[in-house]
């Protein structure tokens, strides 16, 4: 198996003794290199001289004085939503403890970017040596907002940046772009469908984006969504579970259901509740799964042994966003009772 997911962060990670990512000074070195915080060539001297001394210290205090004598007020903004996201990670100690807490004590004032790289980084680590390809392209709807096809039966996603930049350029970038501006309509660029044969095709190709996993019921990329969703609550709850696709719910004694995405926890918060569904909102309905724990007694005592169903939807756009933050908040463990 080749690396993968590089821009991450993951190397310059190192894992504590509970095999968690530990915050490190060149983990956050690297977010002052991205061009939101690095200064451009116009850039006040207050400006260089902070940046100069984060990247000396990124864990340095920084008093307001510091920040006030920054002329732009777009760069003083993002150097002040940066330090309360650094001192966020710092306080928390690894990666996985700041991203719980976001969740448990309120995220706001963090942006989604820096919530998404944070699952960027963790997903990594958890699928360290996979030698699956679809678990870790399955991996990307965790942090990677998706098109969603559907047809003829098949149920398929892709990156929805990916999808735009074709769209925009028919595939071929510049060129591409000058050709739809003109009015041309350049051929159509095919993307490569992942299945239990030729998942090495994205080893390599993990930068890009540009492959489609199949998530229609009984797909081999619908399992491996399966697996990492398995591996996600392991990692982060200490529990095992198991999670099978389903394709209904069919169980008089429906006691507990998260859904992964805003669309699917509304649509199965009104079929709990008796509300009336449509057929419309019905049919963005991309996925069911049934969760059990391996021990019953890690569950809430008047719920232990019960199944817990997750949904998956799509907007009425067609966009899939998931919110991997939900199986870790909303499940009911006894620990929560």
């Amino acid at each position: 198996m080749t690396d993968f997911w590089t821009a991450s962060g993951f190397h310059l990670l190192t894992r504590d003794a509970d095999n968690h990512l530990a915050v490190t000074p060149d983990f956050l070195r690297a977010y002052l290199l991205r061009p939101e915080i690095r200064p451009p060539e116009e850039a006040c001297d207050a400006e260089r001289m902070l940046h100069a001394a984060l990247l000396d210290d990124p864990a340095r205090t920084v008093p307001a004085p510091l920040l006030d004598a920054i002329a732009d007020p777009d760069a003083r903004e993002n150097f002040q939503v940066w330090l309360a996201f650094r001192d966020r990670l710092l306080t928390a100690g690894t990666l996985e403890g700041c991203y719980i807490r976001l969740f448990r004590e309120g995220a706001r004032g963090v942006p989604a970017l820096f919530i998404d790289q944070l699952v960027h980084a963790i997903l990594r680590g958890i699928l360290d040596e996979t030698p699956s390809g679809l678990r870790a392209r399955a991996g990307e709807l965790f942090f990677r907002e998706q098109t969603v096809s559907v047809e003829d039966g098949r149920v398929r996603v892709a990156d929805s940046e990916t999808v735009e930049t074709m769209a925009a350029s028919g595939g071929f970038g510049s060129l591409g772009r000058l050709v739809v501006e003109a009015g041309t309509a350049p051929r159509s660029v095919e993307l490569d469908i992942l299945d239990e044969t030729n998942h090495p095709l994205y080893w390599g190709r993990d930068a890009r984006h540009d492959t489609v996993l199949d998530i229609t019921f009984a797909a081999a990329g619908l399992d491996a969504l399966a697996r990492v969703l398995e591996a996600w609550v392991g990692h982060f709850l200490g529990v095992t579970v198991g999670i099978q696709p389903v394709q209904n719910i069919r169980d008089d004694r429906w006691v507990w259901h998260v859904g992964l995405d805003s669309a699917a926890s509304a649509i199965l918060n009104d079929l709990y509740n008796g509300v009336e569904v449509g057929e419309d909102r019905l049919a963005r309905v991309l996925a069911l799964f049934r969760l059990d724990f391996a021990d019953p007694a890690a569950m809430r005592p008047d719920l232990a042994g019960r199944p817990v169903y997750l949904g998956l939807a799509m907007t009425e756009g067609r966009r899939l966003k998931l919110k991997p933050q939900n199986l870790l908040v909303n499940l009911p463990l006894a620990s929560m009772a």
